[in-house]
């Protein structure tokens, strides 16, 4: 017992000197001495302003070879900071006869891009599709790929506030570096 705390005193004593073995701490004073950031950053209370509530919302397909009649759904999705606000969670349900779309979407902003990043759970899909985002004007654009076989989908959506509680969703698709075509508008009402 007396070998044990010997060995841990002369650890202790070893953190504390410079040199290699003196380095052990450097991570954790440092941490210490770091001011952490504000949180929820600039960028996270923005995007809270946009989306924070419950929405009530209709999804509007133009005839596609993803809903070949067209047609529109409706949903309801709730969305809320993640911990500490470091994210935003976005919990949604459509239904409609397009089909029933369920999935969980988080978005967070990325220091090191200085970046919006979203990932999009689904129902009809394994994992995530993962997309970037900026603001352009007063609307959030994010952007993205995905493949599925030999077929590449490169994706853009918009987002933006029209009316207070009005929100405008549009998602765009293109098929192995083809022309650009709507995939879906959603427009959202947030509830009182």
């Amino acid at each position: 017992m007396k070998h044990t705390f010997q060995i841990l005193g002369f650890l202790a004593i070893a953190a504390c000197l410079p040199g290699p073995l003196g380095t052990l701490s450097t991570p954790a004073i440092a941490y210490a001495q770091e001011k952490p950031p504000t949180l929820p950053t600039p960028e996270m209370q923005r995007l809270a302003k946009l989306y924070v509530g419950t929405w009530d919302y209709t999804e509007t397909y133009p005839k596609s070879a993803f809903a070949p009649n067209g047609g529109q759904n409706t949903g309801v999705y709730s969305s809320e900071l993640g911990p500490g606000g470091n994210s935003l969670i976005n919990k949604f349900h459509s239904r409609g006869p397009v089909g029933d779309f369920e999935g969980v979407l988080v978005m967070t902003w990325d220091t090191k891009e200085k970046a919006y990043k979203s990932y999009t759970f689904g129902n009809d899909f394994p994992g995530a599709v993962i997309e970037n985002g900026q603001w352009e004007g007063d609307s959030l654009v994010y952007r993205g790929d995905f493949s599925e076989g030999t077929m590449k989908y490169a994706l853009r959506n918009t987002t933006k506030l029209t009316a207070p509680g009005k929100l405008v969703s549009q998602e765009y698709s293109s098929t192995n570096g083809g022309a650009e075509t709507l995939l879906v508008t959603v427009e959202a009402t947030k509830r009182p």
